[in-house]
């Protein structure tokens, strides 16, 4: 598969910017911005292509039902019930303490609209299981993907915030109207 996701990047024009940080086991990877279905294929492809093996990505237990959920089981998907008594921060961290290596793949936005703030989820998760933040950006204005290296959350959630708008305010996703670029003014 790896060398078809390679054809597919090269096909499509695009680049792998930096290099995946090593020595990190476990962390909550947000990948922003998120505007268009075609970010799944280049996630995909990058999962692949870096040799992320122990990367995974939520979806709505719905999803995971039949063919489609076989596939998206072996590209990393792991279902979540969103109508459990157990929240889905704690799903999450349930998950990434039950395995010695983890990488957990979120949208900050949560959804391909415009949005007027980032969902916190991904930083409750972060923070709880002790892990750090990967940025990492699908800049479709260069083709290429960015990845910025691991940090933890502080005691200040509103500098840890304006951080990551920051880095991801002048990224391009597809649809730039639906980017984060008007997060930085709020």
């Amino acid at each position: 598969m790896r060398f078809l996701w390679k054809l597919y990047f090269r096909l499509i024009g695009w680049k792998i910017r930096d290099p995946f940080p090593i020595n990190t086991p476990k962390a909550v990877i947000i990948v922003a911005p998120h505007t268009c279905v075609d970010d799944l294929f280049i996630g995909l492809a990058a999962k692949s292509i870096l040799r992320l093996n122990t990367l995974h990505f939520f979806g709505k237990q719905e999803l995971f039902k039949g063919v489609t959920g076989f596939l998206l089981r072996s590209f990393g998907g792991m279902p979540v019930d969103r109508f459990s008594k157990k929240n889905m921060v704690d799903q999450a961290v349930d998950q990434i303490n039950a395995h010695s290596e983890f990488l957990l793949a979120l949208s900050p936005e949560g959804t391909r609209k415009k949005v007027e703030r980032l969902r916190t989820g991904f930083y409750y998760i972060a923070q709880k299981a002790q892990v750090p933040i990967v940025m990492v950006a699908f800049d479709f204005g260069n083709k290429q993907i960015r990845i910025e290296q691991p940090f933890y959350t502080t005691s200040d959630e509103a500098a840890d915030f304006k951080k990551i708008i920051d880095y991801y305010a002048p990224i391009q996703g597809k649809y730039t109207e639906l980017g984060l670029s008007h997060l930085q003014l709020i």
